[in-house]
């Protein structure tokens, strides 16, 4: 048996009368891959948190390496071999990897010069050994995702961590980059790294981990290897019932054509084109599912169909929406014929961290009759709506959840429920734009937003649904198109995909063929 590099005992975090952590107690091996899974909500963040130094505990002891530790920093973390990759990066976007690498820890020369050099040295060795390849001088804002993320954890390697906690890791990375990862972590434990990731992906965790930990509401409810578990063992243990983890649903029966795209070409600022003669069309009552690897023109047909195309793009072909003409209108202008969207990035596009979630949940909404008075919002009426979607679609949060609460203080899983609450009640509600609607949520969540897609579908709506997770698309899809290089590559019928979701393991590895 390897020794134990963590031991969580009887750790408790309460927010006010909130307990976010109740008697969390287990411990994880030295060189393993440990993942701690559960509900938005259920203290999986809160519990890392303590581990890595920003928050501390009520009752409990950490015990590192052997000896009982009150880590009080996450400098403190550090120092312990502790490191945290977040799922929002911390990294400076206009610095090279190097300088994002050694920020905070710069060598120095001759007491005077900052040593560039010699971080660029370590920086070989550690790429070198652990598969990390990256060009030391790129600017981070410049690379993709994946690489981003592997800046992330190469940071932590050069400042000697040797317990990894890893937040949502494979949230917004490619299946490529994620199996690049996968390979990553795997060479790192095989060296005798511990890794701790929080993650919703059953699948990932059985692939992945060596042991599991499943929280709920705050407690621990057990902790079984990844060998011996199934994802719907995992899930009935996070959720506390059986979860349907494939969506019932009827055929679909379209009507109208709502969406029409045709031969739409997206030339970006700097003379890349994006989209290349793309076309679909999208009716009433069905689901058009797009798949593809992310970065082949998805954002900037969101872009182009929410009225928000970038400063000095060029755009020809047409996009109707119910035969009328949307390029050049504004997003608001777009809303009020019908339109709901529920953006891929929800930071930069459907939340304000520092504003309430009240005031989050109305974004976009605030000049609707029903949230207005004579002079100002009725409060009454906002806070009432406000309060039956914090119920409705179980917003949770580590300090108790209220209308008034900064949503900055939810987690992103809960932030992603008050955008889909906001966005799918929308009225007189005709096309509904989904991207990436179900990142970062738990698989309780999961099931509910897939009901509440097929429930709009079924109202005669017509959705539009992009997604990197082909299940999610041969789940909840009635047509799918391939997305490549800014085109769809191959379309597949509501008859071929009814008989293809039979077998959906291969019905994956065709989409794949066609989206790579």
């Amino acid at each position: 048996m390897s020794p134990t590099a963590i031991e969580f005992k009887g750790i408790t975090k309460r927010f006010g009368d909130f307990y976010a952590n109740r008697s969390v107690s287990f411990s994880v091996e030295r060189g393993s891959i440990h993942a701690v899974v559960g509900e938005n909500g259920a203290g999986k963040s809160t519990l890392m948190k303590i581990l890595y130094g920003l928050y501390r505990p009520d009752a409990g002891d950490l015990v590192i390496n052997g000896e009982k530790r009150r880590i009080a920093s996450p400098a403190h973390a550090i120092e312990l071999g502790i490191g945290m990759v977040h799922q929002h990066f911390m990294l400076v976007e206009p610095l090279t990897v190097v300088e994002n690498i050694m920020l905070g820890d710069e060598p120095v020369k001759n007491r005077v010069l900052i040593d560039r050099q010699k971080t660029v040295v370590r920086l070989f060795e550690l790429s070198e050994k652990f598969g990390l390849s990256i060009s030391p001088y790129e600017t981070v804002g410049s690379l993709s995702v994946g690489l981003q993320q592997r800046v992330e954890i190469l940071k932590l390697l050069y400042r000697d961590a040797t317990i990894l906690i890893l937040d949502e890791p494979t949230a917004v990375l490619t299946p490529i980059e994620t199996e690049q990862l996968f390979k990553t972590l795997k060479s790192l434990a095989k060296v005798g790294n511990t890794i701790l990731i929080i993650t919703h992906k059953l699948d990932e965790v059985l692939r992945l981990a060596d042991r599991v930990s499943v929280m709920r509401q705050g407690e621990l409810i057990d902790t079984l290897p990844a060998a011996s578990a199934t994802k719907e063992t995992l899930a009935r243990l996070m959720v506390g019932r059986d979860v349907l983890l494939h969506v019932e649903k009827n055929d679909a029966r379209p009507n109208d054509e709502i969406l029409s795209i045709k031969n739409i070409t997206y030339t970006d600022a700097k003379g890349v084109k994006r989209l290349d003669g793309l076309s679909l069309s999208v009716r009433a009552g069905e689901i058009y599912g797009i798949a593809g690897v992310e970065g082949n023109g998805q954002s900037e047909l969101l872009k182009l169909l929410w009225g928000m195309p970038e400063e000095g793009a060029t755009v020809s072909g047409s996009v109707a929406f119910s035969e009328t003409p949307i390029l050049g209108k504004t997003p608001r202008e777009i809303a009020a014929l019908g339109v709901s969207h529920v953006p891929e990035d929800r930071l930069k596009y459907a939340v304000i961290n520092s504003f309430s979630i009240s005031d989050n949940i109305i974004f976009g909404r605030h000049y609707e009759r029903d949230f207005l008075s004579a002079v100002g919002f009725n409060l009454k009426k906002l806070w009432a709506f406000c309060a039956e979607m914090l119920s409705l679609f179980d917003v949770r949060s580590a300090k108790g959840v209220s209308p008034n609460e900064r949503i900055g203080n939810l987690s992103g899983g809960n932030q992603q429920k008050v955008v889909t609450a906001r966005e799918l009640t929308r009225p007189n509600l005709k096309l509904l734009i989904l991207a990436q609607p179900t990142r970062g949520v738990d698989i309780g969540a999961i099931e509910f937003i897939h009901r509440k897609v097929i429930d709009a579908r079924d109202k005669n709506i017509a959705v539009l649904l992009i997604s990197a997770e082909l299940g999610e698309i041969i789940s909840l899809a009635d047509r799918i198109g391939c997305i490549y290089k800014g085109a769809i590559r191959k379309e597949f019928s509501q008859t071929e995909v009814a008989k293809r979701r039979e077998t959906p393991n291969e019905f994956e590895k065709q989409l794949g063929q066609f989206i790579t």
